[in-house]
């Protein structure tokens, strides 16, 4: 199984128009918003010597902040773009990027072997993917975790789309920043309450603790408020690592 055509041209356009600038991609958040906050959440339940797989990286903000908390860090993208951008970001060479199209089993089983039993992030990744491609996502998560490693995953709730739509509904217009989102036909926060918990217990990931949270974005309201989407945060272990 792999994504579909429209679905990775639309991540490749994405990513193809997105410059070197830190922020300019809407969920671009410095890692203190991100990655260290949720590494902190990860880390009492986490083996930190072993690797850290970023999925969905993007360009590599959260991945490079999360090289100064595991022994190594690798950041996966479906986006060939993204994957150049990240390799550009990581002058100082912290960490690994490479293409990976989450939803081939075989592709991410290949890298399980390579890396072994790793911890997992995942920001924000189920609620935007393909609705049939969704279990194939969570089961990456279980493959790689397998038993040893642990897994923070956070997505956005149904809530997060009343947010969105008051910020593309305001007189002036969308914010610029998720213009570039719905201009290229991404679908933030599609993802139902339950669908999320469910997928990832079908996968054979055990919840460890959860929570509510909201993921910070790189846009602003006309007030000057920071676009805070409604998410919920999950700590989870594989098959036998409970």
């Amino acid at each position: 199984m792999n994504v579909s055509s429209g679905y990775r041209e639309a991540w490749e356009d994405f990513w193809a128009a997105t410059s070197d600038a830190p922020g300019e991609a809407i969920w671009d958040a410095d890692p203190s918003l991100a990655a260290q906050p949720h590494s902190e959440l990860l880390l009492p339940y986490a083996d930190a010597s072993l690797p850290v797989v970023d999925l969905g990286c993007g360009n590599g903000t959260q991945t490079r902040f999360l090289a100064t908390r595991f022994a190594r860090a690798i950041g996966v993208d479906l986006s060939h773009a993204a994957v150049a951008l990240a390799r550009r970001a990581d002058t100082e060479g912290v960490a690994e990027f490479a293409r990976l199209d989450l939803v081939d089993g075989e592709a991410v089983r290949a890298l399980h072997e390579r890396t072994g039993d790793a911890n997992v992030y995942m920001r924000a990744v189920i609620h935007q993917s393909e609705p049939e491609a969704r279990p194939a996502v969570a089961a990456a998560v279980a493959e790689l975790v397998g038993e040893k490693g642990r897994a923070f995953v956070a997505e956005l709730t149904p809530a997060a789309k009343d947010v969105i739509r008051r910020a593309a509904e305001s007189p002036q217009g969308p914010p610029p920043k998720l213009r570039r989102v719905l201009d290229h036909r991404l679908k933030p926060a599609s993802a139902t309450e339950e669908e999320v918990p469910e997928l990832l217990r079908a996968a054979g990931l055990t919840v460890l603790v959860c929570g509510d949270t909201a993921l910070a974005q790189t846009e602003y309201l006309p007030d000057g408020t920071r676009i805070a989407l409604p998410a919920r945060w999950f700590v989870l272990a594989g098959r036998g690592g409970a």
